[in-house]
């Protein structure tokens, strides 16, 4: 069981990255969401970012109990979150490179309700803060395209 928690919770071992581990696996997250485009079906990428929470907050309780709270070596709640600010974006290289950026800034900076969300017991605050800054990151890309939109700038950029 233990072994299938650290397995999933660090993302097939992305976790162990020396440097930025979930700078990492949001990257790579962007890059799946690229790459595959069968991705960009809502039903499954909210269903693929339903399934990581759940197993997010199941390996992260483990986890937590194993390595103390919220361990860098768990990345999954980076994937949940960065795929969820790329949810319902239009595709194109300008808009998965807008939501990585925002969603690290929410991720790192943890602003207001982000911030609270992570004090959540177990591996709800593990995964609760970075769905937050998905939420957020999104919001914040479809807000900036919708203003480059109404500028005449997108989608020429």
């Amino acid at each position: 069981m233990r072994l299938a928690a650290k397995i999933l919770s660090t993302c097939f071992g992305i976790g162990y990255f020396p440097v930025a581990p979930g700078t990492v696996t949001s990257i790579l997250a962007v890059l799946c969401y690229y790459f595959i485009p069968v991705l960009h079906e809502p039903p499954l990428l909210l269903s693929l970012i339903l399934l990581s929470t759940a197993v997010g907050v199941w390996s992260g309780r483990l986890m937590e109990a194993e390595f103390g709270e919220d361990p860098s070596i768990v990345t999954i709640d980076e994937l949940a979150g960065q795929w969820l600010a790329l949810a319902f974006l239009p595709e194109g290289w300008l808009p998965a490179l807008l939501s990585l950026a925002f969603f690290r800034y929410f991720d790192i900076a943890k602003p207001g309700p982000i911030d609270a969300a992570q004090r959540f017991p177990g591996g709800w605050g593990i995964m609760a803060d970075d769905l937050l800054a998905g939420l957020f990151a999104n919001f914040s890309v479809q807000v900036l395209l919708g203003m480059l939109t109404f500028f005449h700038l997108w989608p020429f950029l």
